[in-house]
């Protein structure tokens, strides 16, 4: 690791009694050591259940990014208007690391995690900083990060007719799109620049305009903000191929001889944080990826999202 790279991480903040109120009083402090963290976990704090965990975003007292707004791929269900299940993929899936909704454009700025059921085994979030990923890459794979910086980077993904809960890419094109009918979807694919063909199973392919692979931020850090990896990595179905979702933005392949190095720098940066019921994070979705390992027994772990 360069000197940069030895900042504790995540921050742990750990406490008692009710953390609504510990982080509606000090936010300034948490949000200083959410930037120079990237993610923060506080452990030992009062969050029974998740009204509870409601109120800490509450709390935060930042405007919300709502599922049913977003674009995400993954299927969810909402527990209060603003906290909602986190991927309900299968617990064998491997959610891999990515910054959330980066394949669309559309995404919030920070992510809240809630542990309300810790997995018996497994079950971790992984967490890594994909400023330092990117440092890394630029010294090992220049022409790569000098490619996709320029030209940025497009997704392919088929959305089904209706929900696929066995999927981590299983939300349909209806509830993705907020629409009732195809109408509506290719209103809403227009309106937001991405090309589109049905598919005669009712399905949906649809790709979106170039996007941003490289974001710098206010401070001049400059981070891996993508969704190139789970992609590559995690977007198999019954409906989608890895190896068809990603391309450079002129559209041509990003292949496997492409992905190696980042793959391979996000994997030996990554933390994984192993839960605790009770525990909240708090990430900063510009600077730091997440995933989720496969785990055994029941998990809950509950979302909210941040503009």
């Amino acid at each position: 690791m360069t000197e940069n790279q030895t900042s504790e991480f995540p921050g742990i903040i750990p406490g008692g009694g009710d953390l609504a109120a510990f982080i509606s009083a000090n936010k300034g402090a948490v949000d200083a050591a959410l930037a120079d963290a990237g993610a923060l976990l506080f452990r030992g704090f009062d969050v029974p259940d998740p009204q509870a965990f409601d109120a800490v975003v509450e709390g935060y007292g930042e405007l919300g990014f709502t599922y049913e707004d977003s674009l995400s791929n993954a299927v969810r269900t909402n527990v209060t208007p603003r906290v909602f299940t986190a991927n309900e993929a299968p617990p064998t899936t491997e959610i891999f690391l990515h910054h959330e909704m980066a394949q669309t454009p559309l995404y919030p700025a920070k992510l809240f995690f809630y542990c309300e059921i810790a997995p018996q085994a497994g079950g971790a979030t992984p967490l890594c900083r994909s400023d330092w990923v990117l440092e890394r890459l630029a010294s090992d794979a220049p022409a790569f990060v000098a490619r996709v910086e320029a030209e940025g980077v497009r997704y392919t993904n088929v959305m089904p007719g209706d929900d696929d809960a066995g999927s981590g890419q299983g939300r349909s094109w209806r509830s993705t799109l907020s629409v009732a009918d195809r109408d509506g979807a290719e209103a809403r694919l227009r309106q937001l620049g991405y090309d589109w063909q049905w598919r005669d199973d009712g399905s949906l392919r649809a790709t979106t305009p170039r996007l941003e692979a490289v974001r710098e931020l206010a401070d001049g850090r400059r981070t891996f903000f993508n969704q190139l990896i789970a992609a590559f990595r995690g977007w198999a179905d019954s409906r989608n191929d890895p190896n068809r979702t990603i391309t450079f933005g002129d559209g041509s392949p990003i292949t496997s001889e492409d992905m190696a190095p980042a793959i391979a720098i996000a994997d030996e940066l990554t933390h994984d944080l192993a839960w605790q019921a009770g525990d909240v994070a708090l990430v900063d979705n510009f600077l730091v990826m997440h995933g989720r390992r496969p785990f055994e027994g029941k998990r809950r772990v509950l979302a909210s999202l941040v503009a």
